[in-house]
């Protein structure tokens, strides 16, 4: 089979959404189909260093950028446009990421003239908490053509089964599927020493890491895992907080929190963290934290169970539901004083944690492996086509 996936952009400051997007290409290319990804060539305020036009082969996977221009936020690129009226009509399904961009609307007009099925992934943004804000501006783009792309989607594709639950008012009806993110377990397999991030951040020495990984975003809660590790500061006076990942525009708020609790001697940002040194601020990890108001999945919560790091979760991640069944690590709402208790919890009895942590390992092995999820994605493209 011809798979498409179309989506704003991969950049990899833009997180789960933009690396889902090509591990799910890689993992089905692996099956034996050919798979490509269109986008354009933004990355937040500036631009990738790629070729624009030119398809790139990566790991099997013909990607193709093309040049962001005015309005950047809606993702908006007329050659992109081009390419996809050449492109949809020689492929048997299209993977449309994201709603309410400039690239929803032109797929949904190419597939409906040339009959090619596609498959709709929300990203999460039809979660109550993200599908009312910007209320006014969403509405505008669901009477312009949001809806009607919804309505012919083939399939909505959600990654959890409370995310597909939480969107149920807004598809119209439209069979869902759930198909969860993953991560390729052989990256996993030969874990690093413990000691290697500690080793360059000598000021933080054998203290319990609290960690926060992930992009600086407002739905992450940021603001409820300052406070809680605040209020944490007399029962467990020598944990030290890590908050490791790009600023999604909220780093200079999470600093000011950070000084309005005298926490500065008590936390390490490191800004983004790829490749060894991901594995290696993982494997030295005593807690992952992830306190978010809304997140569809949670693919760090993923990455530091397959490093076998326990986490603490609060109720809105919707991977909570598969995380509390495994006994992987510690749930509770979003909220400073129940996710006080969680961490506190996670800190007084290390050694259930690393009990916790062993089991979430086993869960991703188990429900989390790419090979598993691209034989999913083939069956789904298998039907549509």
């Amino acid at each position: 089979m011809k798979i498409l996936h179309v989506i704003a952009t991969i950049a990899a400051r833009d997180g789960g959404p933009s690396k889902a997007c090509f591990e799910m290409a890689r993992a089905v290319v692996r099956r034996g189909h050919e798979v490509s990804i269109i986008t354009t060539n933004m990355d937040g305020p500036g631009v990738l260093d790629v070729p624009v036009g030119d398809p790139v082969m990566r790991d099997g996977v013909t990607l193709r950028h093309f040049p962001v221009t005015f309005p950047r936020f809606w993702g908006t690129s007329p050659e992109m446009t081009r390419a996809l009226e050449e492109a949809i009509p020689q492929v048997d399904v299209v993977h449309l990421h994201s709603l309410y961009m400039y690239h929803d609307k032109v797929v949904g007009r190419i597939c409906r003239e040339t009959g090619t099925p596609y498959i709709l992934r929300p990203h999460g943004t039809l979660d109550p908490y993200l599908h009312k804000r910007r209320r006014l501006r969403k509405l505008l783009m669901e009477l312009w053509f949001q809806n009607r792309v919804t309505r012919e989607a083939a399939k909505i594709h959600f990654t959890t089964e409370e995310e597909m639950q939480l969107a149920a008012p807004w598809v119209f009806g439209r069979p869902g599927v759930v198909i969860p993110n993953g991560l390729d377990m052989r990256e996993y397999e030969n874990l690093p020493p413990r000691g290697n991030f500690r080793a360059r951040h000598p000021q933080i020495g054998d203290k319990p890491i609290v960690l926060f990984f992930g992009r600086l975003n407002f739905k992450k809660g940021l603001d409820i895992l300052t406070r809680a590790f605040a209020d944490m500061a007399d029962a467990v006076p020598d944990a030290h907080l890590v908050i490791a990942g790009p600023d999604g525009g909220m780093r200079a708020k999470t600093e000011a929190w950070i000084d309005e609790y005298a926490l500065r001697e008590r936390t390490t940002f490191t800004g983004m963290v790829t490749g060894q040194d991901k594995l290696d601020l993982l494997t030295d990890g005593d807690l992952f934290v992830l306190p978010s108001y809304s997140e569809n999945f949670g693919i760090s919560v993923i990455e530091a169970s397959a490093c076998g790091l326990p986490v603490a979760i609060s109720d809105k991640v919707n991977l909570w539901h598969e995380i509390a069944a495994a006994d992987a690590g510690w749930v509770s709402p979003a909220e400073p004083g129940p996710f006080r208790a969680a961490m506190q919890a996670a800190l007084a009895d290390r050694d259930g944690a690393r009990e916790k942590g062993a089991r979430g390992r086993q869960l991703v092995a188990a429900r989390f492996d790419w090979s598993r999820i691209g034989e999913a994605l083939e069956d789904v493209y298998g039907e549509l086509a």
